[in-house]
Protein backbone atom coordinates (compact mmCIF):
# COMPACT_ATOMS: atom_id res chain seq x y z
CA UNK A 1 0.00 0.00 0.00
CA UNK A 2 1.42 3.40 -0.94
CA UNK A 3 2.80 5.36 2.21
CA UNK A 4 2.83 9.55 2.86
CA UNK A 5 4.35 11.51 4.90
CA UNK A 6 2.20 12.13 8.10
CA UNK A 7 0.88 15.09 7.94
CA UNK A 8 1.96 16.24 11.75
CA UNK A 9 5.37 15.07 12.34
CA UNK A 10 6.17 15.29 8.60
CA UNK A 11 8.21 11.78 9.41
CA UNK A 12 6.50 8.27 9.95
CA UNK A 13 4.80 7.49 6.65
CA UNK A 14 1.25 6.15 6.72
CA UNK A 15 -0.94 4.47 4.69
CA UNK A 16 -2.30 6.41 1.31
CA UNK A 17 -6.23 6.93 2.67
CA UNK A 18 -7.10 7.37 -0.82
CA UNK A 19 -5.95 3.41 -1.06
CA UNK A 20 -7.23 2.68 2.25
CA UNK A 21 -10.85 3.88 0.97
CA UNK A 22 -10.42 2.90 -2.26
CA UNK A 23 -13.86 0.80 -3.84
CA UNK A 24 -12.00 -2.64 -4.00
CA UNK A 25 -10.18 -2.04 -0.06
CA UNK A 26 -14.38 -1.06 1.04
CA UNK A 27 -15.88 -4.35 -0.65
CA UNK A 28 -12.95 -6.72 0.73
CA UNK A 29 -14.15 -4.88 4.40
CA UNK A 30 -17.95 -5.35 3.57
CA UNK A 31 -16.90 -8.94 2.88
CA UNK A 32 -14.90 -9.41 6.05
CA UNK A 33 -17.62 -8.16 8.47
CA UNK A 34 -15.88 -5.06 9.36
CA UNK A 35 -18.86 -2.52 7.23
CA UNK A 36 -21.21 -4.40 9.17
CA UNK A 37 -23.81 -1.51 10.01
CA UNK A 38 -23.63 -0.38 5.75
CA UNK A 39 -25.09 -4.00 4.92
CA UNK A 40 -27.72 -3.94 7.96
CA UNK A 41 -29.07 -0.76 6.35
CA UNK A 42 -29.31 -1.90 3.06
CA UNK A 43 -31.31 -4.68 4.57
CA UNK A 44 -33.83 -2.45 6.41
CA UNK A 45 -34.48 -0.50 3.20
CA UNK A 46 -35.41 -3.79 1.22
CA UNK A 47 -37.18 -5.33 4.55
CA UNK A 48 -39.39 -1.62 3.73
CA UNK A 49 -39.56 -1.49 0.52
CA UNK A 50 -40.69 -5.28 0.27
CA UNK A 51 -43.22 -4.79 3.07
CA UNK A 52 -44.85 -1.09 1.57
CA UNK A 53 -45.30 -2.76 -1.68
CA UNK A 54 -47.71 -5.95 0.66
CA UNK A 55 -48.86 -3.03 3.02
CA UNK A 56 -49.85 0.11 2.76
CA UNK A 57 -50.25 0.84 6.12
CA UNK A 58 -46.32 -0.20 6.92
CA UNK A 59 -44.65 3.20 6.03
CA UNK A 60 -47.31 5.39 8.01
CA UNK A 61 -45.98 7.51 10.39
CA UNK A 62 -48.64 5.54 13.00
CA UNK A 63 -47.00 1.97 12.41
CA UNK A 64 -43.46 3.25 12.19
CA UNK A 65 -43.76 5.00 15.66
CA UNK A 66 -45.68 2.67 17.56
CA UNK A 67 -42.48 -0.05 15.44
CA UNK A 68 -39.92 2.53 17.06
CA UNK A 69 -41.55 2.32 20.81
CA UNK A 70 -42.10 -1.41 20.62
CA UNK A 71 -38.26 -2.20 19.82
CA UNK A 72 -36.88 -0.15 22.76
CA UNK A 73 -37.19 -2.85 25.41
CA UNK A 74 -35.87 -5.43 23.36
CA UNK A 75 -33.54 -3.14 21.57
CA UNK A 76 -31.96 -2.31 25.52
CA UNK A 77 -31.70 -5.73 26.73
CA UNK A 78 -29.91 -6.10 22.94
CA UNK A 79 -27.09 -3.58 24.34
CA UNK A 80 -26.49 -5.82 27.29
CA UNK A 81 -26.21 -9.02 25.44
CA UNK A 82 -24.06 -6.94 22.88
CA UNK A 83 -21.10 -7.06 25.79
CA UNK A 84 -21.41 -10.38 26.44
CA UNK A 85 -21.10 -11.51 22.97
CA UNK A 86 -17.83 -8.97 22.69
CA UNK A 87 -16.49 -11.62 25.21
CA UNK A 88 -17.65 -14.33 23.32
CA UNK A 89 -20.24 -15.72 25.87
CA UNK A 90 -24.04 -16.17 25.81
CA UNK A 91 -26.41 -14.80 28.28
CA UNK A 92 -29.36 -17.23 27.83
CA UNK A 93 -31.37 -15.37 31.00
CA UNK A 94 -31.51 -11.97 30.05
CA UNK A 95 -35.36 -12.57 28.52
CA UNK A 96 -36.56 -14.22 32.47
CA UNK A 97 -34.23 -11.56 34.31
CA UNK A 98 -36.20 -8.49 32.46
CA UNK A 99 -39.47 -10.55 33.30
CA UNK A 100 -38.80 -11.04 37.14
CA UNK A 101 -37.46 -7.16 37.30
CA UNK A 102 -40.53 -5.79 36.48
CA UNK A 103 -42.71 -8.13 38.37
CA UNK A 104 -40.72 -6.32 41.03
CA UNK A 105 -41.22 -3.27 40.48
CA UNK A 106 -44.59 -3.82 39.38
CA UNK A 107 -45.56 -5.17 42.97
CA UNK A 108 -43.66 -2.77 44.97
CA UNK A 109 -45.44 -0.48 43.47
CA UNK A 110 -49.21 -1.17 43.37
CA UNK A 111 -49.50 -3.76 46.64
CA UNK A 112 -46.54 -2.12 49.02
CA UNK A 113 -47.28 1.80 47.86
CA UNK A 114 -43.66 2.26 46.13
CA UNK A 115 -43.55 5.19 44.41
CA UNK A 116 -42.75 5.16 40.83
CA UNK A 117 -38.93 5.59 41.09
CA UNK A 118 -38.26 3.65 44.02
CA UNK A 119 -39.93 0.77 42.59
CA UNK A 120 -38.08 1.47 39.10
CA UNK A 121 -34.47 1.16 41.10
CA UNK A 122 -35.65 -1.61 42.99
CA UNK A 123 -36.01 -3.68 39.45
CA UNK A 124 -32.57 -2.46 38.46
CA UNK A 125 -31.00 -3.53 41.68
CA UNK A 126 -32.36 -6.74 40.89
CA UNK A 127 -30.85 -7.25 37.50
CA UNK A 128 -27.58 -5.76 39.55
CA UNK A 129 -27.66 -8.81 42.09
CA UNK A 130 -28.85 -11.34 39.49
CA UNK A 131 -25.78 -10.19 37.31
CA UNK A 132 -23.29 -10.46 40.66
CA UNK A 133 -24.60 -13.98 40.76
CA UNK A 134 -24.66 -15.23 37.07
CA UNK A 135 -20.97 -13.65 37.07
CA UNK A 136 -19.58 -15.07 39.90
CA UNK A 137 -19.78 -18.63 39.07
CA UNK A 138 -18.99 -17.98 35.61
CA UNK A 139 -15.65 -16.39 36.34
CA UNK A 140 -14.60 -18.30 40.19
CA UNK A 141 -16.12 -21.06 39.56
CA UNK A 142 -15.14 -21.48 36.15
CA UNK A 143 -18.74 -23.07 34.96
CA UNK A 144 -19.55 -22.26 31.40
CA UNK A 145 -21.88 -19.26 30.91
CA UNK A 146 -24.01 -21.38 28.74
CA UNK A 147 -24.95 -23.75 31.88
CA UNK A 148 -25.32 -20.63 34.37
CA UNK A 149 -27.49 -18.79 32.52
CA UNK A 150 -29.70 -21.44 31.25
CA UNK A 151 -30.45 -22.91 35.09
CA UNK A 152 -30.78 -18.99 35.87
CA UNK A 153 -33.61 -18.72 33.11
CA UNK A 154 -35.31 -21.74 34.90
CA UNK A 155 -34.66 -20.09 38.15
CA UNK A 156 -35.66 -16.47 37.41
CA UNK A 157 -38.86 -17.62 35.75
CA UNK A 158 -39.79 -19.56 38.87
CA UNK A 159 -39.32 -16.15 40.99
CA UNK A 160 -41.14 -14.53 38.49
CA UNK A 161 -44.13 -16.59 39.01
CA UNK A 162 -43.51 -16.39 42.89
CA UNK A 163 -43.65 -12.72 42.95
CA UNK A 164 -46.85 -12.68 40.92
CA UNK A 165 -48.69 -15.05 42.94
CA UNK A 166 -51.63 -16.45 42.34
CA UNK A 167 -53.15 -13.14 40.33
CA UNK A 168 -50.55 -14.09 37.71
CA UNK A 169 -50.75 -10.41 36.31
CA UNK A 170 -50.70 -7.16 38.23
CA UNK A 171 -52.03 -3.92 36.21
CA UNK A 172 -49.66 -0.77 36.28
CA UNK A 173 -51.19 2.61 37.26
CA UNK A 174 -48.40 4.54 37.97
CA UNK A 175 -48.02 7.88 36.38
CA UNK A 176 -44.12 7.97 35.97
CA UNK A 177 -43.59 4.14 35.47
CA UNK A 178 -46.48 4.53 32.25
CA UNK A 179 -44.65 7.66 31.14
CA UNK A 180 -41.21 6.07 30.31
CA UNK A 181 -43.54 4.24 26.99
CA UNK A 182 -46.19 6.85 26.74
CA UNK A 183 -44.76 10.16 26.81
CA UNK A 184 -43.72 12.05 23.87
CA UNK A 185 -42.23 15.48 23.35
CA UNK A 186 -43.36 18.58 20.66
CA UNK A 187 -42.04 19.20 17.45
CA UNK A 188 -39.33 21.72 18.68
CA UNK A 189 -38.15 19.30 21.03
CA UNK A 190 -37.95 16.51 18.46
CA UNK A 191 -35.23 18.64 16.06
CA UNK A 192 -33.23 20.39 18.77
CA UNK A 193 -32.71 16.42 19.93
CA UNK A 194 -31.87 15.72 16.33
CA UNK A 195 -29.81 18.84 15.61
CA UNK A 196 -27.61 17.55 19.30
CA UNK A 197 -27.06 13.73 17.96
CA UNK A 198 -25.99 15.09 14.20
CA UNK A 199 -23.72 17.17 16.39
CA UNK A 200 -22.58 14.87 18.81
CA UNK A 201 -22.28 12.10 15.93
CA UNK A 202 -19.88 15.11 14.07
CA UNK A 203 -17.63 15.92 17.11
CA UNK A 204 -16.65 11.89 18.06
CA UNK A 205 -15.60 11.64 14.22
CA UNK A 206 -13.69 15.02 13.97
CA UNK A 207 -12.30 13.68 17.49
CA UNK A 208 -11.70 10.02 16.00
CA UNK A 209 -9.82 11.68 13.09
CA UNK A 210 -8.03 14.08 14.93
CA UNK A 211 -6.84 11.18 17.28
CA UNK A 212 -6.16 8.74 14.41
CA UNK A 213 -4.18 11.64 12.49
CA UNK A 214 -2.01 12.35 15.58
CA UNK A 215 -1.72 8.42 15.95
CA UNK A 216 0.35 8.54 12.54
CA UNK A 217 -3.23 6.13 11.07
CA UNK A 218 -4.96 6.25 8.02
CA UNK A 219 -8.03 8.68 8.26
CA UNK A 220 -10.90 8.68 5.65
CA UNK A 221 -10.97 11.55 3.22
CA UNK A 222 -12.97 14.51 4.30
CA UNK A 223 -15.64 13.58 1.53
CA UNK A 224 -16.38 10.56 3.04
CA UNK A 225 -16.59 11.45 6.80
CA UNK A 226 -19.14 14.50 4.82
CA UNK A 227 -21.02 11.80 3.14
CA UNK A 228 -21.31 10.03 6.20
CA UNK A 229 -23.01 13.03 8.31
CA UNK A 230 -25.03 14.05 5.28
CA UNK A 231 -26.64 10.28 5.47
CA UNK A 232 -26.90 9.80 9.45
CA UNK A 233 -28.32 13.93 9.08
CA UNK A 234 -30.70 12.87 6.79
CA UNK A 235 -31.77 9.70 8.92
CA UNK A 236 -32.41 11.35 11.61
CA UNK A 237 -34.37 14.25 10.17
CA UNK A 238 -36.58 11.83 8.52
CA UNK A 239 -36.83 10.40 11.75
CA UNK A 240 -37.87 12.94 13.37
CA UNK A 241 -40.58 14.05 10.85
CA UNK A 242 -41.76 10.83 10.81
CA UNK A 243 -42.16 11.03 14.51
CA UNK A 244 -43.60 14.55 14.69
CA UNK A 245 -46.10 13.56 12.19
CA UNK A 246 -48.26 11.37 14.54
CA UNK A 247 -47.84 12.28 18.03
CA UNK A 248 -43.94 13.66 18.63
CA UNK A 249 -40.69 12.32 19.83
CA UNK A 250 -41.82 9.11 22.24
CA UNK A 251 -39.26 9.07 25.30
CA UNK A 252 -38.63 5.52 24.85
CA UNK A 253 -36.92 6.38 21.66
CA UNK A 254 -34.88 8.88 23.42
CA UNK A 255 -33.86 6.17 26.23
CA UNK A 256 -33.30 3.78 23.92
CA UNK A 257 -30.53 6.19 21.43
CA UNK A 258 -29.49 7.51 24.69
CA UNK A 259 -28.13 4.27 26.30
CA UNK A 260 -26.78 3.08 22.87
CA UNK A 261 -24.67 5.99 22.26
CA UNK A 262 -23.67 6.12 25.89
CA UNK A 263 -22.54 2.26 25.77
CA UNK A 264 -21.21 2.61 22.20
CA UNK A 265 -18.78 5.20 24.13
CA UNK A 266 -18.10 2.94 26.99
CA UNK A 267 -16.98 0.30 23.91
CA UNK A 268 -14.90 2.36 21.93
CA UNK A 269 -13.45 5.08 24.19
CA UNK A 270 -12.89 3.83 27.46
CA UNK A 271 -10.39 1.64 29.03
CA UNK A 272 -13.21 -0.81 30.47
CA UNK A 273 -14.53 -1.32 26.61
CA UNK A 274 -11.02 -1.82 25.15
CA UNK A 275 -10.55 -4.55 27.42
CA UNK A 276 -14.35 -6.37 26.74
CA UNK A 277 -12.76 -6.31 23.01
CA UNK A 278 -9.28 -7.67 24.36
CA UNK A 279 -10.91 -10.53 26.23
CA UNK A 280 -13.10 -11.07 23.52
CA UNK A 281 -10.52 -11.49 21.13
CA UNK A 282 -8.09 -13.27 23.37
CA UNK A 283 -8.53 -14.09 27.00
CA UNK A 284 -4.80 -15.46 26.99
CA UNK A 285 -3.56 -12.72 25.59
CA UNK A 286 -5.75 -10.41 27.47
CA UNK A 287 -4.84 -12.20 30.82
CA UNK A 288 -0.44 -11.94 29.93
CA UNK A 289 -1.06 -8.02 29.25
CA UNK A 290 -2.02 -7.58 32.47
CA UNK A 291 -5.88 -7.31 32.36
CA UNK A 292 -8.05 -8.66 34.88
CA UNK A 293 -10.20 -10.93 32.95
CA UNK A 294 -12.33 -12.68 35.59
CA UNK A 295 -13.22 -8.88 36.68
CA UNK A 296 -14.28 -8.04 33.24
CA UNK A 297 -16.14 -11.22 32.78
CA UNK A 298 -17.88 -10.17 36.12
CA UNK A 299 -18.94 -6.97 35.00
CA UNK A 300 -19.97 -7.39 31.71
CA UNK A 301 -22.72 -10.12 32.92
CA UNK A 302 -23.42 -7.79 35.38
CA UNK A 303 -24.57 -4.86 33.11
CA UNK A 304 -26.40 -7.67 30.75
CA UNK A 305 -28.97 -8.38 33.96
CA UNK A 306 -28.89 -4.74 34.78
CA UNK A 307 -30.03 -3.57 30.86
CA UNK A 308 -32.48 -6.77 30.92
CA UNK A 309 -34.45 -5.30 33.96
CA UNK A 310 -34.21 -1.80 32.08
CA UNK A 311 -35.80 -3.21 29.53
CA UNK A 312 -38.17 -5.22 31.24
CA UNK A 313 -39.54 -2.26 33.36
CA UNK A 314 -39.71 -0.59 29.45
CA UNK A 315 -42.14 -3.30 28.85
CA UNK A 316 -43.95 -3.08 31.54
CA UNK A 317 -44.59 0.71 30.78
CA UNK A 318 -45.87 -0.24 27.27
CA UNK A 319 -48.35 -2.98 28.05
CA UNK A 320 -49.34 -1.42 31.25
CA UNK A 321 -49.08 -5.06 33.52
CA UNK A 322 -46.68 -7.55 34.16
CA UNK A 323 -47.76 -11.27 34.10
CA UNK A 324 -46.55 -14.66 33.79
CA UNK A 325 -45.74 -14.27 30.36
CA UNK A 326 -43.10 -11.32 30.87
CA UNK A 327 -39.74 -11.80 29.40
CA UNK A 328 -40.93 -15.23 27.92
CA UNK A 329 -42.24 -16.20 24.62
CA UNK A 330 -39.00 -15.18 21.46
CA UNK A 331 -37.96 -12.41 23.93
CA UNK A 332 -34.67 -14.17 24.38
CA UNK A 333 -34.34 -15.23 20.60
CA UNK A 334 -35.15 -11.27 19.57
CA UNK A 335 -32.70 -10.06 22.05
CA UNK A 336 -29.85 -11.88 20.62
CA UNK A 337 -30.79 -11.99 17.11
CA UNK A 338 -30.82 -8.53 16.61
CA UNK A 339 -27.00 -7.90 17.58
CA UNK A 340 -25.81 -10.94 15.24
CA UNK A 341 -27.92 -9.66 12.65
CA UNK A 342 -26.54 -6.53 12.50
CA UNK A 343 -22.79 -7.56 12.33
CA UNK A 344 -21.94 -8.69 16.00
CA UNK A 345 -19.71 -11.69 16.07
CA UNK A 346 -20.33 -14.94 17.70
CA UNK A 347 -16.69 -15.06 17.84
CA UNK A 348 -16.22 -12.39 20.23
CA UNK A 349 -13.86 -9.36 20.01
CA UNK A 350 -15.65 -7.50 16.98
CA UNK A 351 -19.05 -5.43 17.14
CA UNK A 352 -20.68 -2.68 17.85
CA UNK A 353 -23.21 -1.36 20.41
CA UNK A 354 -25.08 -0.02 17.64
CA UNK A 355 -25.96 -3.57 16.34
CA UNK A 356 -28.48 -3.37 19.38
CA UNK A 357 -30.48 -1.30 17.67
CA UNK A 358 -29.88 -1.66 14.08
CA UNK A 359 -30.36 -5.04 14.82
CA UNK A 360 -33.69 -4.56 16.56
CA UNK A 361 -34.76 -2.43 14.21
CA UNK A 362 -34.44 -5.21 11.46
CA UNK A 363 -35.97 -7.75 13.91
CA UNK A 364 -38.76 -5.31 14.58
CA UNK A 365 -39.49 -4.72 11.19
CA UNK A 366 -39.92 -8.15 10.28
CA UNK A 367 -42.65 -9.03 13.15
CA UNK A 368 -44.41 -5.87 12.53
CA UNK A 369 -44.89 -6.65 8.68
CA UNK A 370 -45.88 -10.01 9.11
CA UNK A 371 -48.17 -9.27 12.26
CA UNK A 372 -49.82 -6.63 9.54
CA UNK A 373 -49.75 -9.10 6.88
CA UNK A 374 -51.60 -11.40 9.68
CA UNK A 375 -48.93 -14.05 9.36
CA UNK A 376 -49.24 -17.28 11.70
CA UNK A 377 -47.22 -17.58 14.33
CA UNK A 378 -45.72 -20.95 12.99
CA UNK A 379 -44.85 -18.99 10.05
CA UNK A 380 -43.15 -15.81 11.72
CA UNK A 381 -41.20 -18.28 14.19
CA UNK A 382 -39.37 -19.88 10.88
CA UNK A 383 -38.98 -16.92 9.23
CA UNK A 384 -37.44 -15.19 12.06
CA UNK A 385 -34.86 -18.36 13.03
CA UNK A 386 -34.19 -18.26 8.86
CA UNK A 387 -33.21 -14.54 9.23
CA UNK A 388 -30.88 -15.33 12.61
CA UNK A 389 -29.36 -18.49 10.83
CA UNK A 390 -28.36 -16.40 7.26
CA UNK A 391 -26.74 -13.80 9.83
CA UNK A 392 -25.01 -16.28 11.81
CA UNK A 393 -23.00 -17.96 8.14
CA UNK A 394 -22.80 -14.41 6.98
CA UNK A 395 -20.75 -13.90 10.46
CA UNK A 396 -19.11 -17.60 10.06
CA UNK A 397 -17.86 -16.50 6.50
CA UNK A 398 -16.57 -13.44 7.42
CA UNK A 399 -14.66 -14.76 9.69
CA UNK A 400 -13.25 -17.01 7.50
CA UNK A 401 -12.68 -14.50 5.09
CA UNK A 402 -10.36 -12.60 7.46
CA UNK A 403 -8.32 -15.44 8.39
CA UNK A 404 -7.89 -16.29 5.18
CA UNK A 405 -6.69 -12.69 5.00
CA UNK A 406 -4.62 -13.54 7.56
CA UNK A 407 -6.38 -11.28 9.75
CA UNK A 408 -7.33 -13.43 12.46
Amino acid sequence: MPETTHPVTGGSPIPDAAVAFSPKVLWRRLLQGELGSVRVMLGIAIIWTIFAILNDRFLTSQNLTNLFVAIAAVGTISIGVVFVLLLGEIDLSVGTVSGVSAAVMAVLNTQHGWGGWPAIAAALAVGIVIGLLQGAFITFFGIPAFVVTLAGQLIWLGLLLKVLGSTGTVNINDDTILSLAGTTYSDLVGWIVGAIIVAGFLGLNLLRRRTRTRGGLVVEPALVLGVKVALVAAAIAAAIALFNDFRGLPLAVVILVGLVVLFEFIVKRTTFGRHVLAVGGNAEAARRAGIKVQRTRLLVFTLASTLAAAGGVLAASRLFAVSQSSGQSDLLLLAIAGPVIAGTSLFGGRGSVWSALLGAIVIGSISNGMDLLAVTSDRKYMITGGVLMLAVTIDALAQRQRRGAGRV
